[in-house]
């Protein structure tokens, strides 16, 4: 496994590779490595010929200058696990790598952004928009992997995909947990231990809905009241949004249950000062 830490090494790189005809494969992550993401890796190491990961704290989609500065780095021991799972290159730049000088373009993605993180994180997407595009800029991979956790972050890179017209297949892998439905995440390092015991309810709150709504028995409105109630139990989690959307929009689904849709039951909550993301899909079938 080779390490690089400039764009133009990068860009150099994954020229020779292109003109030898190599199937380039691209795992963006900020780092502080777990299965998730090894899972992300092998994947891309099985699909094509070459893997880059990029490990980069991205500075432009914190809107909370304290969340950035603690969030975890550990780059000696990601490209450890990183050469076993099937890396070929590590990417690790400096901000001056990826940001030589301060950008001007504004990603706007309508009512995508308007919703859950968000509304919740103003500009978050803007700063991811503008990071994955320089990484496919840079790594021009024929296949880029992530993480189905990350519902709305997938959703804004596949418009990003699709707008542009990057020359690119986007393969989203699903959310990989603990033994105790504990959704896995670089910022679970953080969690004090009685935190930890705590966390996993988030995903017992989404298993709850998702059972309400495949039963169908109870509108979304109701569904999202139960929800609510059942984390609002627990003291030590402070819910910050809870939402039922269509999973390609993103939009909330209420009054009825569109039949045949793939409904995304999404949540934020602090939990012990850490924020936490999880979500899961329920699939309605079609009207008889």
């Amino acid at each position: 496994m080779e390490i690089l830490q400039s764009a133009a090494a990068l860009q150099a790189q994954t020229e020779i590779w292109r003109q030898n005809n190599l199937r380039i494969g691209l795992v963006p992550t900020m780092g502080a490595l777990h299965e998730g993401h090894l899972q992300l890796v092998r994947a891309a190491a099985q699909d094509n010929d070459v893997v880059v990961v990029s490990i980069f704290v991205n500075p432009t989609q914190f809107n909370n200058a304290e969340d950035f500065r603690l969030y975890p780095r550990l780059p000696e021991a990601d490209a450890e696990l990183l050469g076993p799972a099937g890396c070929t290159a590590l990417f690790m730049p400096s901000v001056e790598q990826i940001y030589p000088q301060p950008t001007v373009l504004r990603f706007d993605f309508g009512p995508l952004e308007r919703v859950m993180e968000g509304e919740h994180r103003p500009g978050h997407f803007h700063g991811v928009a503008t990071v994955v595009s320089k990484l496919f800029h840079l790594s021009r991979p024929h296949r880029a992997y992530f993480g189905q956790k990350d519902l709305q972050q997938v959703a804004i890179i596949r418009q990003l995909v699709a707008d542009l017209s990057f020359d690119l297949e986007l393969v989203a892998y699903p959310t990989i947990r603990e033994a105790d439905g504990l959704a896995m995440s670089s910022r679970n390092r953080r969690l004090s231990p009685e935190a930890r015991a705590v966390a996993p309810r988030l995903y017992q709150g989404l298993a709850l809905g998702a059972s309400l709504v495949a039963e169908q028995g109870l509108t979304p409105e109701a569904v999202q009241q139960a929800v609510e109630q059942f984390l609002a139990a627990e003291p030590g989690i402070e819910l910050e949004y809870f939402a039922i959307a269509d999973s390609r929009t993103l939009q909330p689904i209420t009054g009825s249950w569109p039949a045949g849709s793939l409904v995304a039951l999404c949540l934020a909550a602090q939990v012990g000062g850490v924020r936490l993301i999880d979500n899961v899909l329920v699939s309605l079938p079609e009207r008889s």
